[in-house]
């Protein structure tokens, strides 16, 4: 698709008349209101300060009530891109056929729990699957799992994690039970530092042995810990890569350093890949290949059911053995006959299409792109990842104030000229209780957020996340291109040029109003257009 002008369509074109006529229609300002009318009053929703209608996908686009066009940068949901038509004629013809509850005897559902077991390495691919509908209830089954296994109780987790939003996963997920509504740690839940090698205790990169060692050994000291006091762990829950604690691309060695404390204490070790599994990395399967190590239990959510509600629990054959005690175990929908066709054609698609090839060619391409915008930009303090899960942490450069003075800013600097010492501070709340010269840049979450906000004016969406909320993150779909890739680096350079976040503003002489429907202020698109010019060239 031809490029858009940033002055006459910013958000991307049209689609056709005939197909925007219904959705025109649509009133966002009722239906915002109408939506907190009658939905849960803290369910949350994209971009809150402009919500998007969205009513149609294809592949890598969504297309909102107007007809303009978004590359989709982050919703890891339509694992193989919105309505691919495959997906959609195995659900519509599976779903017209027979649709019921899994305790009958059906085919595709054996099918495709033999086919989905292939992917994994020996001695998983030789255990079970049971199948759920979300990472959530993955998290839960795969809890009560670990519990009648090892008759112990309680689960060890990284600081800053998320897995799930029932009552039992929230209890050991530091991303919710350590913010606003949540009840703090509970007794039976044991927190690990986060292995973050840019900004955590132990610094330098994820690809050093080093780092992963010494991070492991601090967590195996933790566990030492927990045991002494008299008290089990059942399991230790990780993402074999962090997401929304900040795209953080686990360091070498470190799962199985973990993993092989947690063993010898008589737990077992589950492997969150709701987010960051089924190819995404590029280079195998699951993400969790890439830290050489095979858990006992895998728990998969998002992607493998492409935004139809299939999750699973892979279990190692003995562990599953041991849930076997006498009461029985039943989902009502998950592995229906719909959810199984759907889960098949996904499983299909991303082989049949060399996905995984493709993740880790766009994937380091994407990277690649984002650290050499860094070279220029010191705004971008890491960029991280592996294949298609892509992170770069937004910070306040160490010269903040210089920089600032040498633009003709003029207040009061002392914020600014503070950014060491605030970053030192954070270093020390992820682990680190010595001051350290080595302690990267402040977290700047207003300019992140402000980034943000201007890719998806400028039609390409891309989230914000991790501790400080300054972690841009990137998770496509897996047919994202390499066009789109140079469109997406084009869109951020520009952001990171025009982007004024609230801070930064107060620093100007005349600071620029933040629109209505904002807390940011941002160039206007017409003066963002002559600035920078084509809008889609390469780097």
């Amino acid at each position: 698709m031809a490029a858009v002008s940033a002055v006459s369509a910013p958000l991307g074109q049209a689609r056709p008349k005939e197909q925007v006529a219904k959705a025109a229609s649509i009133d966002v300002a009722a239906l915002i209101a109408e939506r907190k009318r009658v939905l849960g009053y803290n369910c949350q929703l994209n971009y809150p300060w402009q919500p998007m209608a969205v009513v149609r996908g294809e592949g890598q686009y969504l297309y909102d009530h107007e007809g303009r066009q978004y590359l989709d940068g982050v919703n890891n949901v339509c694992h193989v891109g919105h309505c691919h038509p495959k997906v959609v004629a195995a659900a519509a013809e599976q779903l017209a056929t027979l649709n019921t509850n899994s305790r009958y005897l059906h085919p595709t559902v054996v099918e495709y729990a033999r086919d989905l077991l292939s992917t994994f390495p020996a001695p998983l691919r030789d255990g079970c699957v049971f199948f759920v509908n979300s990472g959530s209830e993955a998290n839960d089954l795969a809890l009560r799992i670990a519990r009648a296994h090892t008759g112990a109780h309680d689960v060890a987790c990284v600081d800053h994690a998320y897995h799930g939003h029932l009552s039992s996963t929230i209890a050991f997920s530091p991303y919710k039970f350590d913010h606003a509504g949540g009840e703090g740690k509970a007794e039976w839940v044991h927190r690990l530092p986060i292995p973050c090698a840019y900004r955590g205790k132990h610094r330098g990169k994820s690809s050093d042995p080093a780092v992963g060692a010494a991070y492991a050994a601090d967590a195996a000291a933790l566990l030492d810990g927990t045991a002494a006091s008299g008290r089990r762990v059942c399991a230790f829950f990780a993402e074999s890569m962090l997401s929304c604690g900040g795209q953080v691309v686990l360091p070498a060695g470190y799962l199985r350093g973990v993993y092989a404390a947690v063993r010898a204490q008589g737990g077992i070790c589950v492997a969150d890949e709701v987010q960051v599994g089924f190819g995404r990395v590029g280079s195998h399967w699951w993400a969790f290949e890439t830290q050489d190590v095979v858990p006992d239990i895998v728990t998969l959510g998002k992607p493998i059911g492409n935004g139809f509600p299939l999750a699973a629990v892979v279990v190692r054959a003995e562990v599953a053995r041991s849930f076997d005690n006498g009461m029985g175990y039943f989902n009502t929908y998950g592995g229906n006959p719909v959810a199984a066709a759907v889960g098949q054609a996904v499983l299909r698609v991303v082989r049949d299409e060399g996905l995984l090839a493709k993740a880790l060619s766009v994937g380091g391409a994407l990277q690649a792109g984002f650290r050499a915008i860094g070279e220029a930009h010191a705004e971008i303090g890491d960029v991280r990842g592996m294949g298609l899960f892509v992170g770069a942490e937004i910070v306040k450069p160490v010269d903040f104030a210089e920089r600032a003075r040498a633009a003709g800013l003029r207040g009061d600097l002392a914020q600014a000229g503070a950014a060491r010492a605030e970053a030192e501070r954070l270093a020390g709340e992820a682990g680190s209780a010595e001051r350290r010269d080595d302690a990267p840049p402040a977290p700047w979450k207003d300019l992140a957020e402000a980034i943000a906000q201007l890719m998806r004016e400028r039609g390409v969406l891309v989230a914000v996340d991790g501790p400080w909320g300054n972690v841009i993150k990137l998770k496509p779909p897996m047919c994202f291109s390499h066009a789109d890739v140079r469109r997406t680096l084009s869109e951020l350079e520009a952001a990171l040029k025009l982007a004024r976040p609230a801070e930064y503003s107060r620093l100007c002489e005349a600071p620029r109003p933040v629109p209505a429907a904002s807390r940011f202020a941002v160039e206007p698109l017409a003066a963002a257009a002559a600035a920078d010019g084509a809008r889609h060239s390469k780097l």
